[in-house]
């Protein structure tokens, strides 16, 4: 009888690629997989696209901030826990594997009610307000980074890192310069801004164009609906709304990549050793979880890290020009970094708790 796992975790695309990730893994060791989400979240098309089951719930989300959405979205939150009360009673799931995102909380909720055991991941250095509910429920707690140890039950940490997507791995530098019309004999910086784009970051690279485009190529992945058209016909520039089967190649040509600090961005960085400057979202308009994955990065020798509050054009282009100048320095320490095998660690927790 083959095994069976519910998968769960949306919002954004860092909730979802970790998952893909463990996909062809947990096929191998004979699971069928059943995905559950939001109906019209990121993580539909993502999911769906990989051929994998999946089942939408009703999602809410709880704000730190007033909004009339605080009124109705609870009712929301309940509808999901029944949906997912019924779907884990009909798939019966061996376990269930969640990586955050509000849409997982039901999910979690629900698994507690069935005595299914829940593993969570959490990226960031803190928990976020969906893991912080759900850890209580959960068997076990992986994490990226040695800091969140301090923020979890000691009996259900675990230091896995984050599972990274195989076929980043195998990009070809050569089709990754094709693909952009570049050449080889100028070096190429990628900027990228996360699923969702960042704006603050677009407007500081487009104004450092002219200078940076003297020495270097650029690939900016910019987000939905942030493309310029003003700059579509500048030599040595691309820009892509978001990018996803030939991501590998650019990652390959890239040789130093400017980016937001999400915890899942930043881990795929440091495992395909790319030298980054690193933005992170400022506390104003986040609960400062990039910051903390920025500095944890920095102290460890992967990053720079320069702050969106005080960055101006001449910064950028000078940190730019220093990351590349000294690029071989950043290599070596993410090479020399204590490397854990994340998706070993984490199928083989998911086959431990396999009823």
């Amino acid at each position: 009888m083959s095994k069976k796992i519910l998968m769960t975790g949306g919002g954004t695309a860092g909730h979802v690629t970790p998952n893909i990730a463990l996909f062809p893994y947990l096929k191998d060791a004979g699971y069928d997989i059943l995905y559950v989400g939001s109906y019209d979240g990121i993580e539909k098309k993502l999911i769906e696209e990989q051929n994998i089951a999946y089942k939408g719930i009703s999602s809410g989300k709880l704000r730190r901030y007033f909004s009339m959405k605080n009124f109705t979205d609870p009712f929301r939150v309940l509808k999901g826990f029944s949906e997912a009360k019924k779907i884990i009673g009909e798939y019966k799931p061996d376990v269930i594997f969640s990586k955050g995102g509000f849409v997982s909380v039901p999910v979690v909720f629900a698994a507690k009610k069935y005595n299914v055991p829940t593993i969570i991941h959490e990226s960031d250095i803190t928990p976020g307000l969906a893991n912080k509910l759900s850890i209580p429920k959960a068997v076990k707690v992986c994490h990226n980074f040695p800091e969140t140890a301090s923020y979890l039950p000691a009996d259900k940490s675990v230091l896995s890192g984050c599972p990274i997507r195989d076929e980043l791995l195998s990009g070809d530098p050569v089709a990754g310069l094709n693909f952009c019309g570049f050449t080889p004999d100028k070096p190429v910086i990628m900027v990228i801004g996360g699923s969702l784009g960042a704006l603050a970051v677009n407007n500081m690279v487009r104004k450092a164009l002219p200078e940076l485009l003297k020495k270097y190529q650029l690939v900016h992945l910019c987000g939905k609906g942030k493309l310029d058209a003003s700059y579509s016909d500048l030599k040595g520039y691309i820009q892509f709304e978001y990018i996803e089967k030939e991501l590998k190649d650019l990652f390959a040509m890239a040789d130093i990549v400017i980016s937001r600090a999400g915890a899942n961005a930043i881990c795929e960085l440091q495992a395909l050793k790319k030298p980054n400057i690193l933005i992170p979202l400022p506390s104003s308009s986040s609960r400062g979880d990039q910051a903390l994955n920025a500095a944890s990065f920095e102290k460890q020798g992967f990053s720079v890290v320069l702050q969106e509050e005080t960055l101006t054009k001449e910064i950028l282009i000078n940190e730019v020009n220093k990351l590349y100048d000294n690029r071989q320095t950043y290599i070596n320490s993410m090479n020399n970094a204590a490397q854990t095998n994340a998706i070993k660690t984490i199928v083989d927790l998911i086959k431990e708790y396999t009823k």
